[in-house]
């Protein structure tokens, strides 16, 4: 699967509805430590909202959001100040150099083939005690995925566009995770939840998949801009059958996998 290209504009024009679920991961977990300063690192640190939510939480520690976006490093940037960093990095190739507290990451591990195999590295550079936290998207069944997939897998587009997005298989189930978390010696707490999004506005789930899921279309179809607005107009139509708008909005029914693993001493 191609890297796409990142648009941290469009990202954000949901960021409220996409900011909860990092929340939620965020409350679980526990206390870090203040002396010696907490070491954070925030892989898949996107635009740089929630690694400043990191920031904001504890204040003392030392906090570097990690992407492999030129773009998105660039709007992250804008969140900089002392003790709070951002540096380039890939996920699926980043070797701690240090120890840390917390490496925490939120919506990026779909985008990275076999993941679950970097977890003992990851593990390994953490304090005793310490913490690696997740969440992934776990909707690879939802319509707004599924029609994407046949789509791009159709007569028309199957040349420009097979293979490209990924599939169910991009993630793991919960149970696997507390599987692979506990195997490696950790307290685990894992878990799931289904956000119904309440999105308002002229088709807001295809607005919502421009931010992220449509990204590998939109970069292998951006040097033919009529080939990219024939493929949204018919995934435009396939997604206003399966998410009609109510009285009160367009509901988007988004699936999270959350996991919080402690280190053991």
């Amino acid at each position: 699967m191609t890297t796409p290209d990142w648009d941290p504009r469009q990202y954000l024009r949901h960021a409220d509805h996409r900011t909860r679920p990092f929340h939620d991961l965020l409350a679980r977990i526990g206390d870090l430590p203040t002396v010696p300063a907490a070491r954070i690192a925030d892989l898949g640190c996107g635009a740089g909202n929630v690694t400043a939510l990191l920031a904001d939480r504890w204040p003392t520690a030392r906090v570097t959001g990690y992407d492999n976006s030129p773009q998105m490093l660039e709007r992250a940037r804008e969140h900089a100040r002392p003790l709070l960093d951002f540096a380039e990095a890939d996920a699926a190739t980043w070797t701690p150099t240090e120890t840390y507290d917390l490496i925490v990451s939120n919506a990026l591990l779909q985008w990275v083939p076999d993941h679950a195999d970097l977890f003992p590295a990851w593990l390994d550079a953490l304090t005793p005690g310490g913490t690696l936290a997740f969440q992934v998207p776990g909707n690879f069944d939802a319509p707004s995925h599924v029609l994407m997939r046949q789509l791009a897998e159709s007569p028309r587009w199957r040349s420009r566009l097979g293979g490209r997005l990924r599939h169910s298989d991009a993630v793991l189930t919960p149970t696997a995770y507390l599987d692979r978390l506990t195997a490696l010696g950790c307290a685990a707490d894992v878990w799931e939840a289904t956000y119904l999004h309440l999105l308002p506005g002229e088709d807001p789930v295809l607005d919502w998949v421009k931010g992220t899921g449509l990204r590998p279309v939109l970069t292998a179809l951006a040097s033919t801009p009529e080939a990219r607005d024939a493929f949204l107009a018919e995934y435009r139509a396939l997604l206003r059958t399966a998410y009609p708008p109510g009285p009160a909005g367009t509901v988007l029914p988004f699936r999270r996998i959350f996991a919080v693993a402690r280190r053991e001493h």
